[in-house]
C-alpha cells in the first residue's frame, strides 16, 4: 500500500471501531477543558476526572481561580502529579485570561500557547474541542501509533502532527485524534503488544514490530 492507502484504511477502521467520538475529560466550557488538559499531562483521564470537580467546586471560571492560592490549587491538584508546576500555571493562566482576554478562553494558538502551562498539544485540543478549529494535537499515542502504522518517521512530534495533516483531510482530525488515542490504549499499547492480534498493525504495520514481537 502507498502511505495514502494507509492512512485511508486506517482511518476507515477506526470509524469501523469508534463510530462516535467524545473527549474523555469531563469538562463544561472552554476554560474548564482547558484546565483539564493542562491537569492531564503524565496523568490518566480518569484520574483528572475525579480530580476536576474537588477543584471546579472551589474555582470554575479564571475569575475564582485567582481567589484561590497557588497552594490551595496544588493541595487539590496533587494526585494528578506535577501538582507545583501545574498549580502555577492554572493560576497564571486564570490571572492572564482576566487581564488580557476579558476573562475568556482566547480562540487563537498564539494566544493559548502564549498562556503558562500550555503548549501546542494542550492548545490544538482546545482549539479542536472547543473552538471546533481544525488541529491535530499529538500526543505520545498517537506519535507511537503513526510510526508503527508507518505514517509518519517518528522522528519528533512535531514532525508526525506534519505527516498526519498532509495525509488526512482537515474535516477528519478531530475525531482521528480521539479515534487514535482509543485505539491505542485498547488495541495497541506501548508494551505487551502483539503486532499479529492488531487490527490495523497486522495488516499495515512495521515489519521490524513483527520481528520484535513489539
Amino acid at each position: 500500500m502507498t502511505r495514502t492507502e494507509k492512512a485511508a484504511f486506517v482511518a476507515g477502521k477506526l470509524a469501523e471501531l469508534y463510530p462516535r467520538t467524545t473527549i474523555p475529560l469531563d469538562h463544561e466550557d472552554p476554560y474548564t477543558l482547558l484546565v483539564a488538559v493542562v491537569l492531564s499531562a503524565q496523568c490518566t483521564d480518569k484520574k483528572v476526572n475525579e480530580i476536576t470537580p474537588l477543584l471546579f467546586a472551589k474555582a470554575r471560571t479564571p475569575q475564582q481561580m485567582v481567589k484561590l492560592s497557588v497552594q490551595e490549587i496544588e493541595d487539590i491538584i496533587r494526585p494528578c502529579g506535577l501538582a507545583p508546576a501545574k498549580a502555577k500555571g492554572i493560576h497564571g493562566l486564570s490571572r492572564i485570561i482576566i487581564e488580557q482576554h476579558g476573562g475568556q478562553v482566547p480562540d487563537s494558538m498564539t494566544a493559548l500557547e502564549a498562556l503558562p502551562a500550555v503548549g501546542h498539544k494542550t492548545a490544538s485540543v482546545v482549539m479542536v474541542q472547543a473552538f471546533g478549529v481544525p488541529a491535530f494535537p499529538v500526543d505520545t499515542h498517537i506519535h507511537r501509533l503513526a510510526w508503527r502504522w508507518t505514517l509518519s518517521t517518528g522522528k519528533s512530534v512535531e514532525h508526525t502532527e506534519a505527516d498526519l495533516k498532509k495525509l488526512f483531510p482537515k474535516e477528519q482530525w478531530a475525531d482521528l485524534h480521539l479515534r487514535i488515542i482509543y485505539f491505542g490504549r485498547e488495541h495497541c499499547p506501548a508494551k505487551g503488544h502483539d503486532p499479529r492480534k492488531c487490527p490495523i498493525c497486522s495488516v499495515i504495520g512495521r515489519r521490524e514490530l513483527f520481528a520484535a514481537g513489539r
